[in-house]
């Protein structure tokens, strides 16, 4: 090893120059660097190769006006309603056939573009387990301040392209809860009630993996004074009653509309329960019963592709944990750090360069092996079938693309100073290394095993937690999802882990200043 050092009171410069000579003059350490970057592109194109995904025939998910894959199922009672106006009901009572109504099962009216899968529209809804809703375009959700249960009033008017949602308790006394402007809104829109109601999705966990199943469900909701204006009271007749998007019914609805698509795009669905066979078209008072299955919601991809093509980070953070431990350790097991201390007596900026070289060094090496994993796993995902119309296309312009790739290769060098403070504290190369390849790795590799909760939480403590910034794929508030830790999920959001994992640093630094400067060299 060769020994570099730094004259008695020289400037902070000097130091950081001293340290740098040190890192790039052991050849054994550019290697490890290079081997860091060679491992995480290696692996990442093995999962890029490894993995598929392979459509079942059909048409492709809907997509909905903001670009994004979207789910559409749901039953539609509807009229044309041609410039301006309003559409207004008070759900009466919502109710699960064949078992518990799920939380985010969904009555209300909506102002919509046409009864096409996809199309633009404004909703007021309730809901059993969130209550009274303002949802529009599907990405859109907005609380109301009404009760969570029925009776509510809701209201939906339209003054050329702008959708406002109003709700009631008595249906005299409203309040504003949402407005949207569709731009390009034809003049005739669907306006009327509809009913939806989501999967219920059940996790099941043992040591040997985890069962995660969706079973469709569905729910009832009662209406009365449904009117819409200014067509005043429509005759039944031109009400028309349909399930959007709904698959497996056996042909056109029993309006005579379309059969609803096949395809991936719409769930499977039971045999539809009697109730839902009966006509939800309101009835001269404006009364009406409508069952219905499925959700009006974005629809969360298979796979997030950018964490994919940055897998291999996982296997290719552990020559960096041997890096920043050894940047240190090598020194205390030669005897070279008396020497590095008697040239610079302040301990503490010793370690501050140590810090900056080994840090700023070691994001560029990750930056390098994380856009090299991103572009070149590109070509492999698609040919294993993950490309649009499923799977939009990435680029590294794109915000959340280029915020994983640069923040991975902020986490590689936060993990560097971490092993760096953690040698520094343990003085010996393998404790200091396993100590931290314990902290970052071994929960990934147990979380499978432990109860869905006590995984998150392993998850959101531990300085793996700031793997969390390779997590490109949308999380909507309004969508019930399960999140496996072992999938790469993690609870809380991208920067948050990276939080974590900073707050870990930070102590391990303190506590190694802390001892530098109580301890012999």
């Amino acid at each position: 090893m060769t020994a570099t050092t730094t004259p008695s009171g020289a400037g902070f410069a000097g130091l950081l120059r001293a340290e740098w000579t040190k890192l790039r003059s052991v050849r054994r350490w550019a290697l490890t660097m290079l081997a860091a970057i060679a491992l995480t592109v290696l692996i990442s194109l093995l999962s890029a190769a490894s993995s598929s995904f392979q459509t079942m025939g059909g048409s492709a998910p809907p997509i909905g006006p903001d670009g994004v894959q979207v789910q559409d199922t749901f039953r539609f009672v509807h009229q044309p309603m041609t410039g301006n106006g309003e559409v207004t009901a008070r759900v009466l009572e919502q109710s699960g056939v064949e078992g518990v109504i799920a939380g985010w099962a969904k009555a209300g009216i909506m102002i919509k573009d046409g009864a096409r899968p996809g199309a633009r529209y404004a909703a007021m809804l309730l809901t059993p387990g969130h209550g009274v809703r303002w949802q529009t375009n599907f990405v859109v959700d907005r609380a109301g301040s009404a009760g969570g249960t029925a009776p509510v009033w809701l209201r939906l008017t339209r003054t050329g392209d702008t959708l406002t949602g109003y709700e009631s308790t008595d249906g005299t006394n409203w309040r504003q809860v949402g407005s949207a402007e569709l731009s390009g809104l034809p003049e005739t829109a669907e306006v009327g009630i509809f009913v939806a109601s989501p999967n219920f999705v059940r996790v099941e966990r043992q040591f040997s993996g985890t069962s995660v199943s969706a079973t469709p469900t569905w729910s009832t909701a009662r209406f009365d004074n449904v009117g819409v204006r200014p067509a005043g009271a429509p005759s039944a007749a031109q009400w028309r009653d349909e399930e959007i998007g709904v698959i497996g019914l056996g042909g056109p609805d029993a309006a005579g509309g379309p059969a609803a698509p096949e395809g991936p795009g719409a769930p499977d669905t039971p045999d539809l329960p009697d109730a839902a066979r009966v006509s939800g078209v309101p009835d001269s008072t404006g009364a009406s019963t409508v069952t219905g299955t499925g959700d009006v919601a974005p629809r969360a991809p298979d796979e997030d592709l950018t964490r994919m093509s940055l897998s291999g980070v996982l296997i290719g953070l552990m020559p960096i944990v041997a890096l920043g431990a050894l940047f240190v350790t090598a020194e205390y097991r030669r005897g070279m750090i008396r020497t590095t201390f008697a040239a610079s007596p302040r301990r503490g900026r010793v370690l501050a360069a140590k810090s900056l070289v080994l840090g700023a060094a070691t994001f560029v090496a990750g930056l390098v092996a994380c856009v090299t994993a991103f572009l070149a796993s590109q070509p492999g995902q698609r040919a294993s079938g993950y490309k649009p119309p499923y799977f939009p296309s990435q680029s590294l312009l794109d915000w959340p693309v280029s915020r994983a790739v640069v923040g991975t290769a902020l986490v590689l060098a936060l993990v560097a100073v971490f092993s760096l403070a953690v040698g520094t504290i343990l003085r010996r190369s393998a404790a200091a290394i396993t100590a931290v390849i314990v902290l970052i790795v071994l929960p990934q590799m147990v979380a499978g095993a432990l109860p869905l909760t006590a995984a998150q939480w392993l998850m959101r403590l531990t300085p793996a937690a700031g793997l969390s910034i390779q997590q490109t794929a949308p999380r909507y508030e309004h969508v019930a999802g399960i999140c496996l830790p072992e999938s790469g999920c993690f609870v809380d959001g991208p920067w948050v882990g990276v939080g974590v994992l900073c707050g870990y640093v930070a102590v391990a630094v303190a506590v190694a200043y802390w001892l530098l400067r109580r301890r012999d060299a």
